[in-house]
C-alpha cells in the first residue's frame, strides 16, 4: 500500500520519536486497563466491609496510577507531534525537491496548481493521519485486546454481548468508509480544480477587469467552489452517521450488560464491583473500535493522498542527469544545434525539425518567426529545460546531455518571454545569480539594462521592495530588471527570449546598443517578434512550423527570403526596412 510505504519511508529515520510514542502509549493503556480492577476491588471489598483504609489504600495507588497515566499521555503526544511535524517537513521538502528537478514537460503534465496541492494540501492530510495514529491508533488496539481479556477474566458468559456488540460496529462502519473513499478522491480533484480556477483569475486579474468579466469569473468560481462543497457535505453526511451509530451500539451494549449482570448478581455469580468493571471494560472496547473508526475515516483520504504525492515523487525527469558530468571545457560560450528536433510525447508532428546552426562568440544570433513556430522551444533547449528528443545541442563542444548542470547553467544567462521577479529587494534580485555581486557591479547592470534611472527613483533605490512577481513595477521595468539580472551574473551566453517586447523603440535601441558595447566577447541569441530588435544581428534564422527555413543576415535575408520579406513589410516602412 503506498501510504504505508509513504510514511514509513519517512519516519524511519526518526525511530527514536517512533519508541517514545510506543512506550508512553502502553503505558497509558495498561494504567487504563488496570485502573477498572482497582475500582472493583474498592467496591467489593471495601465498601462492602466498610474498611475505610482498605478503600484509602487502594484510592491513593489509584490516584497515583492516574498521575502516571497522564504523564504518560502528554510525553505520547509530544513525541507523536514531533514525528508527525518531523514527517510534514520532510515530505514537502522532498516534494519540492522533486518537482525542483522536473523539465517544463513534467510541470505542465501536473500543472502548477495540482503540484502546490500536492505540497501543501495533500501532505497535510498524511501528516495529521501520522500524528492521529500516534495518539490514537497506537493505545486503541491495545485497549481493545487488553479489554477483552480482562472481560473475560471477569465473566465469561457476559462476555457474548462484546462478541456481538463489536462485529456489528465494524460492519457498519465499514459500510460507510467504502462508500466515503471515492469521494474522499474526488474531493482532492476538486481542489485542484477550485487552486487553478483562484490561481488563473488572481493571475489574470487585470484582464478580467479590462474585458469586465467579473461576473463571468465569479461564477466560474462559484461553480467549481460548489463542487468542492458538494462532494465535502456529502462525504460530511456520512461522516456524521459514524458517531450516532457507536452510541446507539454502546448505549445499547451497556442496557444488556446491566440486564443480564444483574441476573448475574441476582444468582451470585457476579458481585456489584465486578460488574461496574465489566461495563469500563465493554466501554473502553467500544471507544477503541471507536478511535480506531475515526483513524479508518481518515485513511481512505491520507490513501488518496499518498497516491498523489507518490506520483509526484515517482515520476522521473526527462531531463536526466549525466552519469559521469563533464566538469571543465576548453571553449567558451560556442553553441552548436546539430540535427536537433523536439517533439512532445505522443504528439502526431514534432514541435522541432531537424535544427541545425551554429551561435559563436561575439556574435548576435537572432530567431523570428510567426506565433507557434517554436522560437520558445528552441532556446528552452540550450540550458536544458527540454532535452532534444533527436540530434544534439552542443555547449562549448560537449553535448549538454553530458555536461555537468551547474556548469551549464552558470555558462548561460536566460531572460524568459515572462519575466519573473522574487519577492524582496531591487538588490537580491538582481543578485540572484551572483550572491557576491558589489553595488557597483548591479548598477554597472542597471547601466547596461536602461534601468538606472527608475531604480534611482524608487525609494531605497536597490533596496526598494519588489512584490512577489514584480507586479509593483511596469511591465517594461519588469523586463530591464530580468535584463539586468542576467548582466549581473556575466555568464559566456546570454539567451532574449522575446526580452525586449515591452520596451519603446528608442530604449531598444539604447539597450541593444549598450549590450553590444558591455557583452561584446558573449555569444548572444535572441528571440525576438520586432524585426527592429534583430536588425543588426550577425545571423538571423527564420523559423517556421519548427523548421529552420531561412538563414542570413537582415540585408541578405531582404533579398532571398519571402518569408522574411513579408515579416519586415508587415513592420517597418520601406525606408525603415532599407
Amino acid at each position: 500500500m503506498k501510504l504505508i510505504r509513504l510514511i514509513w519511508a519517512y519516519v524511519r529515520p526518526h525511530w527514536h520519536l517512533i519508541v517514545g510514542v510506543v512506550v508512553f502509549q502502553l503505558a497509558q493503556a495498561i494504567a487504563s486497563l488496570y485502573l477498572p480492577t482497582l475500582n472493583a476491588d474498592i467496591i467489593d471489598q471495601g465498601v462492602a466491609t466498610g474498611d475505610t483504609g482498605y478503600i484509602l489504600g487502594i484510592g491513593g495507588l489509584m490516584l497515583a496510577i492516574t498521575l502516571v497515566q497522564v504523564v504518560c499521555a502528554i510525553v505520547a503526544v509530544y513525541f507523536g507531534a514531533k514525528l508527525a511535524m518531523a514527517l510534514g517537513r520532510d515530505l514537502r521538502l522532498a516534494v519540492f525537491t522533486r518537482v525542483g528537478e522536473f523539465s517544463e514537460r513534467e510541470v505542465s503534465q501536473f500543472g502548477a496548481p495540482s503540484l502546490i496541492t500536492r505540497t501543501t494540501n495533500d501532505v497535510q492530510q498524511v501528516q495529521m493521519l501520522v500524528l492521529l495514529t500516534c495518539t490514537l491508533l497506537v493505545s486503541a488496539p491495545i485497549l481493545a485486546v487488553g479489554g477483552v481479556i480482562m472481560a473475560l477474566s471477569l465473566d465469561v458468559p457476559l462476555s457474548g454481548i462484546i462478541a456481538v456488540a463489536v462485529p456489528v460496529l465494524l460492519v457498519v462502519l465499514a459500510l460507510i468508509i467504502v462508500r466515503m473513499v471515492p469521494l474522499f478522491r474526488l474531493m482532492q480533484k476538486r481542489i485542484d480544480t477550485v487552486n487553478g480556477v483562484l490561481r488563473e483569475q488572481l493571475t489574470g486579474i487585470r484582464v478580467v477587469r479590462a474585458f469586465v468579466r467579473e461576473r463571468v469569473e465569479t461564477s466560474r468560481f462559484a461553480l467549481a467552489n460548489g463542487d468542492v462543497t458538494d462532494t465535502a457535505l456529502r462525504a460530511g453526511r456520512l461522516f456524521a452517521l459514524m458517531f450516532p451509530i457507536v452510541l446507539l451500539v454502546m448505549n445499547v451494549s451497556s442496557v444488556a450488560v446491566l440486564w443480564f449482570g444483574a441476573f448475574r448478581i441476582d444468582e451470585g455469580s457476579m458481585q456489584i464491583g465486578t460488574l461496574t468493571a465489566f461495563l469500563t471494560y465493554l466501554v473502553q472496547i467500544l471507544m477503541a473500535v471507536m478511535m480506531a473508526t475515526f483513524m479508518a475515516i481518515l485513511i481512505p483520504r491520507a490513501s488518496v493522498c499518498a497516491d498523489r504525492i507518490t506520483e509526484v515523487l515517482d515520476t522521473p525527469s526527462t531531463v536526466v542527469l549525466p552519469t559521469n558530468p563533464v566538469t571543465s571545457v576548453l571553449e567558451h560560450g560556442l553553441i552548436e544545434l546539430d540535427n536537433a528536433s523536439f517533439a512532445y510525447p505522443g504528439a502526431d508532428q514534432p514541435v522541432l525539425l531537424n535544427l541545425t546552426f551554429v551561435a559563436s562568440p561575439g556574435k548576435t544570433t537572432a530567431i523570428i518567426g510567426s506565433t507557434g513556430s517554436g522560437k520558445t522551444t528552441l532556446v528552452n533547449m540550450l540550458p536544458r529545460l527540454f532535452d532534444a528528443t533527436e540530434g544534439e545541442v552542443r555547449v562549448d563542444g560537449v553535448n549538454v546531455r553530458d555536461l555537468d548542470p551547474d556548469l551549464l547553467w552558470g555558462k548561460i544567462g536566460l531572460v524568459p518571454q515572462k519575466p519573473y521577479l522574487f519577492s524582496g529587494t531591487v538588490a537580491s534580485n538582481l543578485r540572484y545569480g551572483k550572491p557576491d555581486a558589489s553595488d557597483d557591479e548591479l548598477w554597472a547592470a542597471l547601466d547596461t539594462a536602461q534601468a538606472r534611472s527608475f531604480v534611482a527613483e524608487m525609494e531605497g533605490g536597490l533596496e526598494a521592495p519588489i512584490a512577489q512577481g514584480g507586479t509593483n513595477v511596469s511591465g517594461g521595468q519588469r523586463q530591464r530588471l530580468a535584463i539586468a539580472r542576467a548582466l549581473v551574473k556575466r555568464p559566456e551566453i546570454y539567451v532574449f527570449d522575446d526580452s525586449f517586447s515591452a520596451l519603446d523603440l528608442a530604449t531598444d535601441a539604447r539597450l541593444r546598443q549598450a549590450l553590444r558595447r558591455d557583452v561584446r566577447g558573449a555569444t548572444m541569441v535572441v528571440v525576438a517578434q520586432r524585426v527592429s530588435t534583430i536588425i543588426d544581428a550577425d545571423q538571423i534564422l527564420v523559423l517556421e512550423d519548427g523548421q529552420i527555413v531561412d538563414r542570413g543576415t537582415h540585408s541578405e535575408l531582404l533579398e532571398q527570403s519571402e518569408t522574411y520579406r513579408e515579416i519586415v513589410q508587415s513592420q517597418l516602412t520601406a525606408e525603415e526596412a532599407a
